[in-house]
């Protein structure tokens, strides 16, 4: 009886590691698509300082990547510094 079951659950075990040898390739049949560049924002105008959303940072103007460096710049230092948070 137990060399039954020890025959089964390798049986069972080698099932599993041919079952993954029968993955399909995942690739992407649609071509690579290309992201646009971060600091140029979203296409609708609606905030009143004439792009982005209601999450727009102020003072950030959508395709200015001078301003969305020093955004980024600014929340490193505010935010993510632990020395500058603990003073």
């Amino acid at each position: 009886m137990k060399r039954a079951a020890a025959s089964v659950i390798a049986l069972l075990g080698a099932a599993a590691l041919l079952a993954a040898c029968g993955e399909k390739p995942q690739t992407n049949a649609q071509g690579v698509k290309h992201d646009a560049a971060p600091w140029s924002g979203t296409s609708n105008g609606t905030p009143k300082e004439g792009g982005g959303t209601a999450f727009t940072a102020q003072g950030w103007k959508p395709g200015d990547k001078a301003s969305w460096e020093a955004q980024l710049k600014t929340r490193a230092q505010n935010g993510q510094n632990e020395y500058n948070r603990t003073q």
